[in-house]
């Protein structure tokens, strides 16, 4: 009996215990890759992409919580920031406080526009949990068919639209939009014409 509690049987246990909360556990799923992304991983590529191109963006349409509707294609102009994601998504989750901080960057510059689509079809669920967050973050409901060349349903995926609507960048998975790599990009599309 007593050979089962030894250092070696307690610190097994407690790294099953770590694994199966990793597996099961959102949360911690989320805070593993959070840490993950703080030491240099998941560090998005703003290489340039090989995306179709879209010929107009009309018709493409989100909702705000005031019922108030945004057109991709009234924002030419403008680099925007489209986030796909959802509440009970732990990548998603591990993602937030770099999109946050991206937002926070470019939060009064009138040249940069972020919607964040809520995949959870409850947007008062997203506004909630970016309340809990401490995120100002601009939730938004799809209100329109999304092209499959945009979202094919992973999540999070985001795209990221120059001036002129073209996707410069269009990535599923998780990544770390706070790094200065990252503002850096967003600033050069802003000075592009």
């Amino acid at each position: 009996m007593r050979k089962s509690f030894n250092v070696k049987n307690i610190v097994n246990a407690l790294l099953i215990a770590v694994f199966v909360a990793i597996i099961f556990v959102p949360t911690a799923k989320a805070m593993v890759l959070q840490g993950l992304m703080k030491v240099g991983l998941f560090s998005p590529d703003t290489a340039a992409v090989d995306v179709p191109v879209i010929k107009d963006l009309r018709g493409i349409r989100f909702r705000d919580a005031s019922g108030k509707i945004i057109d991709l294609g009234d924002l030419k102009g403008k680099v925007v920031f489209l986030n796909f994601w959802a509440t009970w998504c732990p990548p998603c989750i591990a993602e937030m406080p770099g999109v946050n901080k991206l937002h926070e960057k470019f939060r009064n510059d009138a040249d940069v526009v972020f919607i964040l689509a809520d995949a959870d079809g409850d947007l008062l669920k997203s506004q909630k949990f970016m309340g809990r967050k401490k995120f100002g973050l601009p939730v938004h409901a799809v209100a329109s068919e999304i092209p499959e060349v945009l979202f094919q349903g992973s999540l999070p995926t985001t795209i990221v639209f120059d001036k002129q609507g073209r996707i410069m960048y269009n990535e599923a998975g998780a990544a770390n939009y706070g790094s200065q790599k990252f503002i850096e990009f967003i600033d050069r599309l802003k000075t592009m014409k």
